[in-house]
């Protein structure tokens, strides 16, 4: 994200706020496919776990049983990991 500010600013691209914070208020998340730990951390730092990440599995690909493994090791808070497998989805959906 830094990267795209750096390189179309609002100078060039004319929006009012820069890329980044669009893709922090305005796109959700998961990490389907990408059950690493470093990938999930940077995703976390730039978007935040409150609002934005949900659970996903990459089927055909990669098992439930996988995602859901990755999403159970991840050093997040209890309330943090019940948000990315199921808050932030109810939220999003109204549900």
């Amino acid at each position: 994200m830094e990267r795209m500010d750096w390189n179309a600013g609002p100078e060039k691209t004319q929006l009012k706020q820069p890329i980044s914070a669009y893709l922090r208020q305005n796109v959700y998340y998961t990490f389907s496919g990408f059950n690493f730990l470093p990938n999930f951390i940077n995703l976390a730092s730039q978007v935040g776990i409150e609002d934005r990440i949900m659970f996903s599995t990459d089927h055909p690909w990669g098992t439930m049983l996988e995602a859901r493994t990755f999403l159970d090791s991840l050093p997040i808070s209890v309330a943090d990991r019940e948000l990315i497998a199921h808050g932030n989805a109810e939220r999003l959906f109204k549900m």
